[in-house]
């Protein structure tokens, strides 16, 4: 069933999907309509949280008016389980080749994420294979295109390398290096000044947070960033950077991991490499988003949902066919 949406006089798409058990509410849609919350004071229940923008840090605030702690995004004023989707990989086999980009299989993988019941969608990154400013524009369309099939809810996307020069060792702190990088920052939700931010919802057992970790516009201030977010105690701590550990020549990768190694980790959503592979029980790559596949495999989205014993089940589902490949279990 489709989620029944609404609109702000800043024109945040608010969702709250039918039979969520209480949604989380909206963050603002990272591509859907490029826009993020609203700037009304207080918040819905069940979902209907909704949204201040913030121009400190981009900070946008869902159930409760505009707040000043940076490169948030809080996701709403529900406390239902969870059910959210991840893709990433999405570009086309060669450089600035627009007549490649894999349209079909992106609108696929959209669709199985509504029909499935994700509440939210969340990229790994790359999202295009280009140089050339017109090829951006291009491509960039064609992912708003496919993203159409999605309506259930906010798409919060992480930077990936082809964001900002296309080599996983780029590095493009000052977000105007590239076409590239200036694209896909405006594809993150209003008020979000920086390419690496945190979303919150709230759960039956605690509050989860989501940090979107940019490893190819690394600086100290990141860095700063995502000590003080570790450091915080949540019940649920999912982290979603492009490169795996296994590319550590992305400037992010190693000291990135290096902080998160010391918390509380509850999932590391990696991309980069065109696959689906379970690392270990929290390290997992969803990087079979439609680029050339770089091993044996299918393509597809992972479906992670919370349990009402607080712990999340995460299954892959094959684009093709619909069905379950993989599944497995993690705790808090």
């Amino acid at each position: 069933m489709r989620a029944i949406c609404w609109i702000s006089i800043l024109t945040l798409a608010a969702c709250t999907a039918p039979n969520s058990g209480g949604a989380p509410g909206g963050g603002g849609s990272s591509m859907n309509n490029n826009n993020g919350g609203g700037s009304s004071a207080g918040g819905g229940d069940g979902g209907t949280g909704g949204g201040g923008a913030n121009s400190d840090g981009g900070t946008i605030t869902g159930g409760g008016g505009a707040a000043n702690d940076g490169g948030t995004v809080n996701g709403g004023g529900g406390a239902g389980l969870l059910k959210f989707a991840v893709m990433g990989d999405s570009r086309p086999p060669n450089e600035n080749d627009t007549s490649g980009y894999p349209s079909a299989i992106i609108s696929r993988i959209f669709s199985l994420a509504q029909s499935n019941g994700a509440q939210f969608l969340i990229g790994t990154g790359d999202y295009m294979f280009a140089t050339q400013a017109s090829a951006v524009t291009a491509q960039v369309s064609l992912f708003q295109k496919a993203e159409a099939n999605y309506t259930a809810g906010p798409i919060y996307l992480a930077m990936g390398n082809h964001e900002c020069t296309g080599y996983t060792d780029s590095n493009c702190p000052n977000l105007d290096e590239t076409p590239n990088v200036q694209a896909f920052m405006k594809l993150l939700p209003a008020g979000v000044t920086t390419p690496y931010y945190r979303v919150d919802l709230n759960t039956p057992t605690g509050k989860a947070k989501f940090l979107f970790v940019a490893a190819n516009a690394w600086n100290s201030t990141q860095d700063s960033w995502l000590k003080t977010q570790l450091a915080e105690s949540t019940a649920y701590t999912f982290v979603i950077r492009h490169e795996p550990t296994s590319d550590s020549t992305a400037p992010g990768v190693s000291p990135s991991e290096s902080l998160i190694g010391g918390g509380h980790l509850t999932l590391e959503l990696n991309g980069h490499t065109h696959e689906y592979r379970r690392v270990d029980s929290r390290h997992v790559i969803s990087g079979n988003g439609g680029a050339p596949l770089s091993s044996s495999g299918n393509y597809g989205l992972l479906l992670v949902e919370q349990q009402a014993s607080g712990d999340f089940t995460v299954n892959e589902i094959d684009e093709a066919s619909g069905n379950i490949t993989d599944t497995w279990s993690v705790s808090p």
